[in-house]
């Protein structure tokens, strides 16, 4: 999107559209529709799940008990709500915070393309399974949290959702630890060029601007995002048990059959 254009005005005119949406049943039953805030000149967006009582109340998206945490991730890193751009999957409170049904996801999908076409940020950081298993099909967020990936020129940096840090608190410290990433990973894609690794093994360097091209046209074909089991649905979730968490201090880089590439200049 070009600097040009008035980016608080069209996603102002574009939160007007999610208010008055009724394309899924839920819509009927919430106090505000959550549209997203912050910075849309931001380099940084933030994509979590679903808004909570709380958002649904407000209107704005983390602010209940995950979003508390989440202003600590940010204020450790040295960011702020207001020079990041958060928002969600769904615009709408599922009732009782369960989790969102496909046809919500698939209805509101429009709308975050929209937003993301908008504010065209370098990084979307993916809080939580629903977000990244639009982005990222088929990983397990354990494995490949702080991990970043390159997917047709942008950077993708899952994170675990805040919510799962408020049951499970030995997730905090981890939660932490992958945002402080972030300044790296801004500094690396700004000045320096991006190395991937091809399922090949051979190393290439490319441009952080540049989209990466699939090596045979059959790659290039899109890859449709996949409904995925959650562990973390919305501002209330049950304890669950997770797998160990271990800090690596190198990863498997290699093309998926997407396109995706994960990073291999950033060995933090």
């Amino acid at each position: 999107m070009s600097n040009d254009i008035d980016r608080v005005k069209v996603l102002e005119e574009l939160a007007e559209e999610v208010k008055n949406c009724t394309r899924c049943a839920i819509s009927q039953y919430r106090t505000k529709a959550v549209f997203g805030e912050g910075d849309p000149y931001s380099k940084i967006m933030f994509i979590g799940e679903a808004p909570g009582k709380t958002e649904d109340e407000t209107g704005r998206p983390f602010v209940g008990n995950a979003g508390k945490f989440l202003d600590t991730m940010l204020n450790a890193a040295g960011f702020s709500r207001e020079n990041v751009y958060i928002t969600n999957v769904i615009k709408t409170r599922p009732p009782e915070n369960r989790d969102p049904q496909p046809d919500e996801i698939a209805n509101c999908r429009c709308y975050l393309d929209r937003q993301i076409e908008i504010i065209d940020p370098k990084i979307i950081v993916t809080l939580g399974r629903y977000s990244m298993g639009l982005f990222l099909p088929g990983v397990t967020i354990s494995k490949v949290h702080g991990v970043p990936y390159m997917k047709n020129g942008r950077v993708y940096m899952p994170m675990y959702h805040p919510a799962a840090t408020l049951h499970q608190p030995g997730l905090r410290e981890v939660a932490i630890a992958d945002m402080l990433k972030l300044p790296k990973l801004i500094t690396l894609l700004e000045n320096g060029t991006v190395k991937v690794r091809k399922s090949d093994g051979s190393t290439v360097a490319e441009n952080s601007h540049v989209t990466h091209e699939a090596e045979t046209p059959a790659e290039k074909a899109e890859t449709p995002a996949v409904e995925m089991k959650q562990e973390e649905p919305g501002e209330n979730v049950a304890p669950q048990a997770t797998e160990p968490v271990q800090e690596k201090t190198e990863h498997k880089k290699e093309r998926t059959d997407d396109g995706t590439y994960q990073l291999s200049l950033f060995d933090f």
